[in-house]
């Protein structure tokens, strides 16, 4: 199936597979834009299935009519405790990576 004339929206694709982020991104058609969000640090996967989420960013990162945007903790607009907990992690997880 061809999707032309959308606008389309995948979330949460930290979760999807590889095949299931290219069937997704395969689908677009003429006129149509796709916008895929999703965070790589809640990846809800069974154990050794890759994040199709992690492998487009690998496969796609030299085409130029493709963004890829980041955001981090300044960018939460949730309680202002959860931006204290993303800080926390991250830095727990720096530590964590420097002694492995």
């Amino acid at each position: 199936r061809t999707l032309d004339n959308a606008f389309i929206i995948l979330d949460e694709a930290q979760n999807t597979t590889p095949e299931q982020m290219k069937m997704f991104l395969t689908r677009m058609g003429f006129n149509s834009k796709v916008v895929v969000t999703g965070d790589i640090t809640q990846i809800d996967l069974p154990r050794g299935q890759h994040s199709g989420l992690v492998e487009v960013r690998k496969v796609l990162r030299k085409l130029s009519e493709l963004a890829f945007i980041d955001l981090d903790a300044c960018d939460v607009v949730r309680n202002d405790l959860v931006q204290q907990i993303i800080r926390a992690y991250d830095e727990y997880e720096g530590k964590k990576q420097k002694r492995s």
